[in-house]
């Protein structure tokens, strides 16, 4: 992640917001702490869709609704 001065952002901010719009993500600093960070845009529903296909092949799957032989007494011993 690129770090910039704020006095820098400001003169040079087409430049900055160029790299942003192509993937870079920005660090805008003031007397060497940061007070905000430029990241481009993103796509709610592609973040989502990545994240599924990542998890693809990782999950178990099995027949939840059949009894397993074991006996079940609920919440009897809340009652």
């Amino acid at each position: 992640m690129a770090q910039v001065n704020i006095t820098e952002f400001r003169r040079n901010m087409p430049r900055y917001l160029r790299q942003v719009q192509k993937g870079a993500e920005i660090r805008i600093t003031s007397h060497g702490e940061t007070i905000a960070r430029l990241v481009p845009d993103s796509d709610g529903l592609e973040q989502a869709r990545a994240r599924l296909i990542k998890l693809r092949g990782t999950m178990l799957r099995g027949d939840v609704m059949s009894p397993t032989g074991e006996e079940w007494g609920g919440d009897a011993d809340n009652l």
